[in-house]
């Protein structure tokens, strides 16, 4: 792995030179193991931990197939999916591993023992198989998440719909919290150069994922003057929501859990925070009974907020414990777009407000190949910014996956891989030096 990190970081090494380079036979990479796939059973989701069941391996460099690539990872993230992965909720991900490793002989690498898990990477591409023509040795890249066979004509409008979509890291084995990853040469984006390796590999799953929910056509389809509600907008998947409202004139209204998180969401531009705990909003009387009284509260203070007017757009990811307000303050006509929902699967609403105010719910999952690249497209143009809080190492990744599980974090996550150490990889120092501040922004919270 030294010459490899050695290339990477001469910035002089050519495409024949990355392509010289010998593998190694194996690399260092987070797992999961099968055999601990019950290790929590009996505990409650909140006391599950990731430090105990997730592991630093050393695993054997996987077959290149067709169309794919091998790329030295040098900075992943942890995303919520790492932690469901590393908690075995709502299922063990070895059944899907099992599952892809049936549909051909290649796939069969896949469905092994343990589940190199990760969804996001920064590094430089190692080797390409037979088919790719677009990505060489020594480029330096960004992955999306997004696995897809594309044999149906399903898929073929939008890659999101292929009978044979997987999350990448996820569903799928070899994925970007590790020293190497496989990927699809059509999961690839360029690096944005005025970024270091670390700041480049967060936006990746949950920029992607915001741009598709509230900007595509396949989502919100966010215009210009729309009022946009936006749930944990300081977070992962928020904060990247917020920036696109403010990015496209939209007007977003940021929901929160602290003063701390409202102040980032200030710093970030909106101006209209709400601050659910300090203003003890209780959606749910008990387990089983919400409490439309509240719902009504939250609308008043929305309009307050607004000059008098109702939510266009709800960006909804909390799901159980949100949804049913959600629908409650939408406007007529408006739009819920719905994806993850962390405190629970089992939505509850009342569908007199949906229906009966011609209310759309749209389901909106990760994004499309042409939706990924449009997000990292504003990535690497400034327009759209890192939310990078706290890099760990890669023996630590069991802790970062702990803050997320936990939600002691805030925006997104980084982990080190190759890197040695952060702040490596900036090419634009001068697209940089503009847009410094907001590339801190979470850093200095």
């Amino acid at each position: 792995m030294k010459d490899i990190l050695d290339a990477i970081q001469s910035q002089a090494a050519t495409p024949a030179d990355f392509a010289a380079l010998p593998l190694p036979d194996s690399y260092r990479a987070i797992t999961v193991h099968k055999d601990e796939t019950e290790m929590f059973a009996g505990l409650t989701t909140r006391e599950k931990d990731p430090r105990k069941s997730l592991h630093l391996d050393q695993v054997p460099v996987p077959e290149l197939g067709p169309g794919e690539a091998l790329v030295a990872v040098m900075a992943s993230s942890v995303n919520y999916n790492s932690v469901w992965t590393s908690i075995f909720e709502p299922v063990s991900t070895f059944s899907f591993l099992e599952r892809y490793g049936r549909l051909s002989e290649l796939t069969k690498r896949h469905d092994l023992p343990y589940h190199i898990i990760g969804s996001d990477l920064a590094g430089v591409v190692l080797r390409t198989g037979p088919g790719v023509n677009a990505w060489k040795p020594g480029d330096e890249v960004v992955a999306h998440c997004l696995s897809v066979e594309l044999e149906s004509s399903d898929g073929h409008n939008d890659t999101m719909l292929d009978p044979e979509q997987r999350i990448w890291g996820f569903e799928t084995n070899f994925g970007g919290l590790a020293e190497i990853a496989l990927v699809k040469s059509n999961q690839l984006m360029p690096k944005p150069d005025h970024l270091s390796w670390e700041e480049a590999a967060s936006p990746g799953l949950v920029n992607s994922t915001a741009y598709r929910q509230l900007v595509s056509r396949n989502g919100a389809g966010m215009k210009q003057g729309d009022n946009v509600l936006i749930w944990g907008a300081s977070g992962g998947l928020g904060s990247y929501a917020t920036q696109f409202a403010l990015a496209g004139g939209a007007n977003p209204i940021c929901v929160v859990s602290s003063p701390e998180k409202a102040d980032i969401c200030r710093a970030m531009g909106a101006t209209a925070v709400i601050d659910r705990n300090a203003e003890g909003y209780k959606f749910w009387k008990d387990e089983h009974t919400q409490d439309p009284k509240e719902w009504k509260r939250f609308g008043k203070r929305i309009r307050e907020l607004t000059g008098g007017e109702d939510i266009d757009i709800v960006f909804e990811h909390p799901g159980r414990e949100t949804f049913g307000a959600s629908v409650y303050v939408t406007r007529k006509g408006g739009t819920i777009t719905t994806c993850a929902s962390t405190s629970g699967y089992m939505h509850e609403y009342d569908n007199r407000y949906l229906w009966m105010s011609l209310k759309r719910i749209v389901g909106s999952h990760f994004a499309n190949y042409r939706e990924a690249w449009e997000a990292n497209r504003l990535v690497a143009k400034g327009k759209i910014h890192p939310t990078l809080s706290k890099v760990y190492s890669l023996e630590d990744t069991g802790q970062a996956a702990y803050d997320v599980h936990r939600n002691l974090h805030q925006g997104k996550v980084g982990v080190l891989a190759l890197a040695p150490e952060e702040g490596l990889g900036i090419r634009d120092h001068e697209l940089r030096a503009q847009h410094l501040d907001a590339i801190n922004r979470f850093r200095n919270v």
